[in-house]
């Protein structure tokens, strides 16, 4: 029953892998994992440990430094969510119900944020958010 002793350990590195999010431990389960296959087939101790540093250095020289770099890019947004915090101009005036900004090139609906405020043509915005079609604006003057 070797295989599951090896399981148990690739279930409690799992486990901490999980609290520390280290990829150090997460990687250690795959290779304990790799060992109870090994020792499923019939392999034995000196060929589980084999087994178990092969997959660990793999994980640990190879694996690792790749995760750990595709982590630190940043996000990239497409679509409608790349335009929210791009400043607009105010074609056709804002209101709380309708109006029209022009936005990377195009005419987009938009409306204001505020539903108090007004916002005259020629008026510089800050897209908030984009609801389907219409882009949340906000007037850059009154920004803090």
């Amino acid at each position: 029953m070797p295989w599951f002793l090896w399981l148990l350990a690739a279930v409690t590195l799992g486990a901490a892998e999980f609290f520390t999010l280290t990829l150090v431990f997460g990687l250690l389960a795959g290779a304990a994992l790799v060992a109870a296959v090994v020792a499923g087939v019939g392999v034995g101790l000196f060929g589980q440990l084999l087994a178990l540093g092969a997959a660990a250095a793999a994980g640990l020289l190879v694996i690792r430094p790749i995760a750990l770099r595709h982590m630190e890019q940043p996000l990239t947004y497409e679509g409608s969510d790349a335009l929210i915090g791009r400043r607009a101009e105010v074609v056709q005036e804002v209101t709380a119900t309708r109006g029209l900004i022009k936005l990377s090139g195009e005419e987009w609906s938009a409306r204001a944020f505020d539903e108090t405020l007004v916002i005259p043509v020629g008026a510089l915005v800050d897209v908030l958010e984009i609801e389907g079609a219409t882009a949340v604006v906000y007037p850059r003057e009154l920004l803090p």
